[in-house]
């Protein structure tokens, strides 16, 4: 168990590295996907961050880097966070309209799950959860190849399930347009340059790994998605 978590901590260290240690604020926070913003896209620049309380209005909305607007969404069970959906802005769109110095390296969503992840193992550390923690330490990050069309984001997926080699495994969906790709010549503006996650919380996790849930939740993009707590 001690290895396992060992092992966890120095992965973790490579993330948190690559991300230069910005903290996650909690899921429910109208900053939660600003901080994606600024971890994916190795940016300083704050974005506008719109948090909707009804799915459709997510489903409908396109970030954009001029002003520099992102967009959330939160779904609960019961009075439980489980998973923030961000759109954020690609770091090369960032790049075109506010400077070459203004956005650096391309991070994707799994890099965000990793550091929920973290979280996660260390709040139940602290706890004195020591199995449950392993556990959590134990979860396998899919990386997830992005999509390439928002219908694929916004469809159907289970958050977490057991992999063919008996290990819970945690989804990060995502979509991604590069601006860098020469498919922006044919591309319609509005969605140039998108990144947007679907991203398990730390809440979710810890409760997977005491067994208080099981694997297998099923999210939707629906109307009827619980975006208020219940």
């Amino acid at each position: 168990m001690k290895h396992t978590l060992y092992a966890f901590v120095a992965l973790f260290a490579a993330v948190q590295a690559g991300a230069e240690t910005l903290v996650l604020p909690e899921p429910t926070s109208d900053r939660f996907c600003q901080v994606v913003q600024k971890i994916l896209s190795n940016t300083e620049l704050d974005s506008y961050n719109i948090v909707f309380p009804v799915m459709d209005d997510y489903r409908a909305s396109k970030p954009s880097p001029r002003p520099l607007l992102t967009y959330q969404v939160v779904q609960y069970d019961g009075q439980m966070p489980i998973m923030v959906s961000c759109k954020v802005k690609g770091a090369a769109h960032i790049r075109e309209f506010k400077g070459e110095d203004t956005a650096g390296e391309q991070l994707f969503c799994p890099t965000i799950t990793r550091m929920i992840q973290a979280r996660a193992v260390g709040e139940l550390e602290q706890e004195g959860l020591a199995e449950a923690a392993a556990n959590a330490a134990a979860f396998v990050i899919d990386d997830n190849e992005p999509h390439p069309t928002g219908q694929q984001y916004l469809s159907d997926f289970e958050l977490s399930y057991i992999g063919d080699d008996g290990a819970v495994h945690i989804n990060t969906p995502s979509l991604f347009h590069d601006f860098d790709s020469w498919t922006s010549w044919i591309l319609p503006r509005r969605i140039e340059g998108q990144l947007y996650c679907h991203l398990a919380t730390a809440d979710y996790m810890k409760s997977l790994a005491k067994g208080d849930i099981q694997p297998g939740t099923l999210m939707t993009t629906a109307d009827d998605a619980p975006t208020v707590p219940q």
